[in-house]
């Protein structure tokens, strides 16, 4: 069985059957479970803290002692409507219940979530490249405790002795249910990224993947190319790094697909990704809801946020990045698919951009700037009417893309003029009879690479180019413009043809 990557009806990732030639494609819905950035637990005093000693931060209420009652932290609501609706999603009256399961992590063997009801629904999720994924929900819950198994493979089957740390029992989630739109592991990375700057934005959530506030499932089936049913999900739990996902979501259609091949039916369970051996294994058969056992939790009332609130909220939301990069596009004048706007965004870059802009430099240029030459340590301080400077000196042929390169790091670094940098480091615009001169010279040098150069095909002629670019470059220690040697080359070109 081989994995291809074809852009059947827009970027679907493809497992093609080396025996029979089918071709299936993989669908993709991801549930994301966020740890909200409160100061204390969902429904007690508890501080809500990463780190601290194990079973320290607990109390009666959050180890469901008898007696206990819940009393709902106000700042969850605010934080789970926040996150809602930057999601785009309608909040709605909601009601908790009781998901009843046992596991040695719940200390109350229930957890409380919402079921029928929850707070935010029927939203999306753009991501960059313009592709729409829809949220079914985002509902708040009560996080579990943390198990861990000493030695054999770090799981419960033989393990020689299990511990359990309930300070994370009753932290404050948010579960974000996205609908099965994704239909490429690329596509799923790229949902958390996006997302995971959405909680960051908002303030909803650290979004740490490796502390556990930020934790993805993801529901993987395959059905053949052209079908509209879906197939039988997996859910392959608790994937901590974007890299997991990728190769879990790849590897787990491969699976299934192998499975149908042979005649085989896809079980519905859940499965966990082993990193090490790069494979899903089988957990336990999924549950359907009915097996949970929901029922409204009787220690707290129907939660009902007010119009005013809700619209509260909307007035204090901050840019959040797709609108962000919609700003940028239309000021640099370039499609807001452009890579150089969403490497702006992340960077945190692009309000430095539109002031650049804004100060007269180049839009398209700024932003190669931005994407090739810039981080976000200390760029930020740059200031937009330099910026735009440097750009409009290397426009206007005084300065090389090359030498604009080393201006900009020194200006970051000093916080300088580009023309005072410029004049320290000896950078002048080269006289165009003497680049032609070193041009004519390297000619002469290379008459065969030359005469391949002038004859050969596109991939050739482009292989050449380089090499004749590399050599001027050197010889006039970087100082040429790349622009102009490009055209020169070509010139000379014509002239031998």
């Amino acid at each position: 069985m081989t994995l291809t990557h074809e852009p059947i009806e827009g970027e679907h990732f493809i497992v093609v059957s080396e025996t029979t030639g089918e071709s299936w494609e993989i669908v993709v819905g991801l549930e994301v479970h966020c740890e909200l950035a409160t100061v204390t637990k969902l429904f007690c005093g508890c501080p809500n803290m990463f780190g601290d000693e194990p079973n320290t931060n607990v109390c009666p209420v959050c180890l469901g002692l008898p007696g206990s009652l819940p009393v709902l932290n106000h700042n969850v609501v605010e934080l789970a409507i926040r996150l809602g609706r930057a999601l785009h999603c309608t909040v709605e009256p909601s009601v908790f219940a009781r998901k009843n399961y046992f596991y040695p992590d719940m200390p109350k063997d229930y957890q409380v979530s919402q079921f029928d009801k929850p707070i935010n629904v029927d939203g999306w999720l753009d991501l960059p490249d313009g592709t729409r994924v829809g949220i079914e929900r985002a509902h708040i819950e009560e996080d579990t405790g943390k198990n861990t198994h000493a030695g054999g493979s770090g799981r419960i089957h033989g393990a020689d002795y299990s511990l359990v740390d309930y300070n994370r029992a009753g932290v404050p989630l948010v579960e974000i249910v996205g609908r099965p739109h994704i239909r490429h592991p690329e596509q799923a990375k790229t949902y958390i990224d996006e997302l995971r700057a959405i909680l960051l934005t908002t303030g909803a959530s650290d979004a740490k993947m490796e502390e556990g506030s930020l934790r993805v499932d993801a529901n993987v089936s395959v059905r053949r190319v052209g079908d509209t049913a879906l197939g039988t999900r997996c859910e392959v739990k608790n994937l901590n790094s974007l890299r997991s996902l990728g190769r879990a979501i790849e590897y787990e259609a491969r699976r299934q697909v192998d499975l149908l091949e042979t005649g085989e039916r896809i079980k519905q369970e859940t499965r966990h990704w082993d990193e090490g051996a790069g494979r899903t294994r089988a957990g336990r058969s999924k549950e359907e809801a009915q097996d949970y056992r929901y029922f409204q939790e009787p220690d707290l009332v129907p939660l009902a946020p007010s119009a005013e609130w809700i619209a509260a909220i909307d007035a204090a939301m901050p840019p959040l990045p797709a609108a962000r990069r919609d700003a940028l596009a239309s000021s640099a004048g370039v499609a807001v698919t452009e890579t150089s706007v969403v490497i702006a965004v992340q960077r945190d870059l692009d309000q430095l951009a539109l002031a650049t802009i804004a100060a007269g430099g180049d839009g398209k240029r700024v932003l190669t700037h931005v994407e090739h030459n810039l981080s976000g340590d200390g760029a930020t301080d740059l200031n937009p009417a330099t910026f735009a400077q440097l750009v409009s000196l290397e426009l206007g042929g005084q300065l090389t893309a090359t030498q604009a390169k080393t201006v900009l790091a020194e200006m970051v670094t000093s916080g300088r003029a580009p023309d005072v940098i410029a004049a320290e480091l000896g950078f002048e615009a080269m006289d165009s009879s003497e680049l032609e001169g070193i041009v004519d010279g390297l000619i002469a040098e290379s008459p065969d690479e030359w005469a391949d150069f002038c004859t050969g095909d596109d991939k050739k002629r482009g292989k050449l180019q380089g090499f004749f670019t590399g050599k001027i470059m050197k010889a006039t220690k970087g100082q040429a413009d790349g622009k102009a040697v490009a055209a020169l080359l070509e010139s000379r070109r014509a002239e031998s043809l």
